[in-house]
C-alpha cells in the first residue's frame, strides 16, 4: 500500500468547509438596525427616509468591500520628485477615493449646513454613523470639512470665499489650487511636539503681511506633530500672533498660484485609521489668513473642535454596532456543545449585555446630535449641548475597546485574523479616545463647564427629571450624583468616576424613555449599581435576554 497518497474521502473532508457562518454582508446596514430606526423616529425623523435606507444599502455593501482594499493599501508619501523638487504630496488607493467620493456626494460633509428640511444634522449623523462603520479613516477628512464652517464663518468674507467649494457635493482629488476645483477638502494642525493637549504652549509664528487682523494675509513659521488628511485643500492651524494664539486657514496653494509653504516630513505610521494619512509638517513662510479675532485663537477654533468631538461619540457608537453585529452573527451560526453558541447561556448573557452597551452609546450619540441641532434656537439645548458633548465623548469612546475586544472573543481566533472585520475594528477603536482631546481633556471640560455655566448643569438634570419618576434607581443614581456635586472635594482627582456617572445617567434616562422595556429594565439593572462598568457578560438573572438579541441583528 502506498501510504505517501491521501486517500480521497479524507482529503475531501479536509477540503470542505462546515461549522463556520455565512458572510453577513451584503446587507443594508440601516434596515437591518431595530434601534437605529427607532431612534431616528424618536427623533422625530420620518425612519424610511431614502437617504437613509439608501445609504444603509452603500455601507453593507460597496463600503464594507472598499473598506478592505483602502486599509490594505494605506498611502503612499511623494514628498519629491525624481529631480529633487518639492511636491508634498500623498498619494492613495482608488478605494479610498471612491469611499470619499461616496461621502461626500450623499453630504456627510455639510448636510448639517446646507440641507433646509428640519432634523438634517440627524440625517448626517446616522449617514456618518453607517460610514464609519465599515470605513474610518475617510471619515477623518470629510468630518473636518464639516466641522471648519463655524469657525470660518467668524470672518465672513472667508467663508464667503471658501464656503461653495467646501459644502459641494463632489470629491476633487487632484492637487490644485482651490478655485480650479469643483469640491474641497479641510484638514486641521494644532497639536505640535513639545504642546500636545497644551495648545498654548505652540511655537508657529505669524507675521503680518498687511496691516493685520481678521481676513488678512499672514506667514507662518513653525511646525504641526499632528498634521491629519494633509492632502486637503487648506487646514485650520494655531499660531503665535503679535496679539496671541490665533486661528489661520492656511491653503496647499497660495493666490498666486504657486506651492505654499507647506512642507510634509513624514506621514505617521499609525495602529489604525491606515487608509488616511496622518503627517508632521513644517511651515516655512507659509501664506494664511487669519479666521477670527487676532489672540482668540483657541476659542475659534473650539467651534471646529467641538464638531470633531460629536464626531468622535458617533463614530465610536458605530464602531460598537458593526462589532456587535458581528459577534451576535457568528455565534448564530457557530455551534458548540451540541447547539448554536447563541443558545449557550454564559454566551447569551456576554452578547445581551454587548447590545445594550452599543445601542445605548446610539441613543447618547444621536441625543447629543439633536442638542447640535437645537442649540441656536433653545437656550437649554445649547447647554445641554455644552455638557454632554464631552461627558458622551469620554465614555462612549472609552467604552468602545473593551466592547470590540469582548466581541473578537465571541469569534475566537477569527477575531484576531486581519481576514475579519473585527480585527480592523480592534485597532481602530482607541482613536476616537485620543483624537480632539484625550478622556482627561474631556473629564476636565466636564469640569470647566460645571464651574463656567452652572446652568448647564441644571439642563442635565432637567433631561434626566422625566425618566427619574418612573424609575427609582435612576432616581437614587442622580441623588448621590447630587451630593458628590455638592460635596465638591477632590472633584477633579475623581472626575473620570463623576463623568462616568452622568453618561450612565443620560443613557439611562433615554432608554427609560424611548427603548423597549426589556432593553431599558436591562441596562437599568446592570448599569447604575456599578458606574465602572465591569467586564461584558455579568448580566443579572431575570432580564428578557431574548428580546435584546432579537433585536441586535434581525433575521
Amino acid at each position: 500500500m502506498n501510504t505517501t497518497t491521501p486517500r480521497r474521502d479524507a482529503d475531501a473532508g479536509y477540503r470542505e468547509t462546515f461549522n463556520q457562518p455565512p458572510p453577513l454582508y451584503p446587507r443594508n446596514a440601516y434596515t437591518s438596525d431595530a434601534a437605529l430606526q427607532e431612534a431616528v423616529a424618536w427623533a422625530g425623523l420620518d425612519a424610511a427616509d431614502p437617504r437613509l435606507t439608501e445609504y444603509g444599502a452603500i455601507a453593507g455593501g460597496e463600503l464594507h468591500e472598499l473598506g478592505y482594499a483602502a486599509n490594505d493599501h494605506p498611502p503612499e508619501s511623494r514628498f519629491l520628485d525624481p529631480q529633487g523638487r518639492r511636491l508634498d504630496a500623498v498619494e492613495f488607493h482608488p478605494a479610498y477615493h471612491r469611499c470619499m467620493s461616496l461621502a461626500k456626494r450623499h453630504g456627510l460633509h455639510g448636510l448639517s449646513w446646507t440641507a433646509t428640511d428640519p432634523g438634517a444634522r440627524i440625517v448626517r449623523s446616522v449617514l456618518f454613523y453607517l460610514h464609519y462603520q465599515f470605513e474610518a479613516g475617510t471619515l477623518c477628512p470629510v468630518t473636518m470639512t464639516h466641522a471648519a464652517i463655524p469657525a470660518l464663518r467668524e470672518t465672513p468674507e472667508v467663508a464667503a470665499e471658501w464656503g461653495p467649494g467646501i459644502l459641494a457635493n463632489a470629491y476633487d482629488p487632484s492637487d490644485r489650487p482651490a478655485t480650479e476645483k469643483t469640491g474641497l477638502t479641510i484638514g486641521m494642525g494644532m497639536t505640535e511636539k513639545q504642546g500636545g493637549s497644551d495648545v498654548r504652549a505652540n511655537t508657529t509664528r505669524a507675521t503680518p503681511l498687511e496691516a493685520g487682523g481678521p481676513g488678512t494675509a499672514y506667514a507662518l513659521d513653525g511646525h504641526k506633530w499632528f498634521f491629519s488628511a494633509p492632502m486637503s485643500d487648506a487646514f485650520l492651524v494655531l499660531a503665535q500672533a503679535p496679539g496671541g494664539l490665533s486661528c489661520f486657514l492656511l491653503p496647499r496653494w497660495r493666490p498666486d498660484g504657486t506651492r505654499n509653504g507647506l512642507h510634509l516630513q513624514r506621514l505617521k505610521n499609525k495602529l489604525g485609521d491606515r487608509s488616511n494619512a496622518s503627517s508632521e509638517v513644517e511651515f516655512h513662510d507659509a501664506w494664511a489668513v487669519m479666521i477670527g479675532e487676532e489672540g482668540r485663537g483657541v476659542s475659534t477654533i473650539i467651534q471646529m473642535v467641538a464638531e470633531t468631538r460629536l464626531d468622535c461619540l458617533i463614530g465610536s457608537a458605530g464602531l460598537m454596532r458593526q462589532a456587535v453585529a458581528q459577534a451576535v452573527h457568528h455565534c448564530r451560526h457557530r455551534e458548540t456543545f451540541g447547539k448554536p453558541l447563541i443558545e449557550q447561556p454564559l454566551m447569551r448573557n456576554v452578547l445581551a449585555d454587548l447590545a445594550l452597551e452599543a445601542e445605548a452609546s446610539m441613543w447618547l450619540a444621536l441625543r447629543v446630535a439633536k442638542a447640535f441641532d437645537g442649540a441656536a434656537a433653545s437656550q437649554s439645548e445649547a447647554l445641554l449641548k455644552r455638557l454632554a458633548t464631552p461627558i458622551g465623548k469620554y465614555w462612549v469612546c472609552k467604552r468602545a475597546v473593551p466592547l470590540v475586544n469582548e466581541a473578537q472573543e465571541c469569534l475566537g481566533g477569527n477575531g484576531y485574523v486581519e481576514d475579519f472585520l473585527l480585527a480592523r475594528l480592534y485597532r481602530q477603536a482607541p482613536l476616537n479616545g485620543l483624537w480632539e482631546g484625550s478622556g482627561n481633556i474631556q473629564c476636565l471640560d466636564v469640569l470647566r463647564a460645571l464651574a463656567k455655566t452652572p446652568a448647564a448643569l441644571e439642563a442635565f438634570f432637567d433631561e434626566c427629571a422625566e425618566a427619574r419618576k418612573s424609575e427609582p434607581r435612576l432616581d437614587r443614581h442622580l441623588r448621590s450624583l447630587e451630593h458628590a456635586l455638592a460635596a465638591g472635594s477632590e472633584l477633579e482627582f475623581g472626575a473620570r468616576r463623576l463623568v462616568a456617572r452622568m453618561a450612565l445617567a443620560l443613557q439611562a434616562s433615554l432608554l427609560i424613555q424611548a427603548a423597549p422595556a426589556a432593553v431599558a429594565e436591562a441596562f437599568v439593572a446592570s448599569r447604575l449599581g456599578d458606574e465602572d462598568g465591569g467586564t461584558f457578560g455579568m448580566l443579572p438573572a431575570g432580564l428578557d435576554v431574548e428580546a435584546i438579541l432579537r433585536r441586535a441583528l434581525p433575521g
